[in-house]
Parts: structure tokens; C-alpha cells; sequence
């Protein structure tokens, strides 16, 4: 999941990824926020990317 919000996917893209909802997308991502201290998705991001937890390959960007 930390991968797929890295990577800029959408709750609906992601819950189609992991064959879950985009409202159960919402209250995992909600779990993440709370448990690492995190304020927003930016902050998540800041987080994952802080503490080397995925991999970008530097594709992702459509700037």
C-alpha cells in the first residue's frame, strides 16, 4: 500500500490493485497516518521516503 501511495495511485486504483474497496484503501491509509505520526499523505510520503521503505524507480512522475 505504501508503495501504491508513493507511486501517486488513487484509493480507487489502489483498492482495484489490492482487490479491496477505496474505502477500505481509506481507512488503512488513515491506520498509516496515525500509527507514524503523519499529518497527510505528503507527510506519509516524506515518512516512507525518510525511512528507505520503497523503492521508486523514478518513472512515476507525468510533469
Amino acid at each position: 500500500m505504501l508503495q501504491l501511495i508513493c507511486e501517486q495511485k488513487t484509493n480507487p486504483e489502489i483498492g482495484a490493485t489490492l482487490f479491496i474497496s477505496s474505502r477500505t484503501v481509506e481507512g488503512h491509509r488513515n491506520n498509516l497516518l496515525s500509527k507514524l505520526g503523519c499529518r497527510n499523505t505528503a507527510g506519509l510520503v516524506v515518512y516512507v521516503l525518510q525511512h528507505q521503505l520503497v523503492q521508486l524507480d523514478g518513472t512515476q512522475h507525468q510533469w
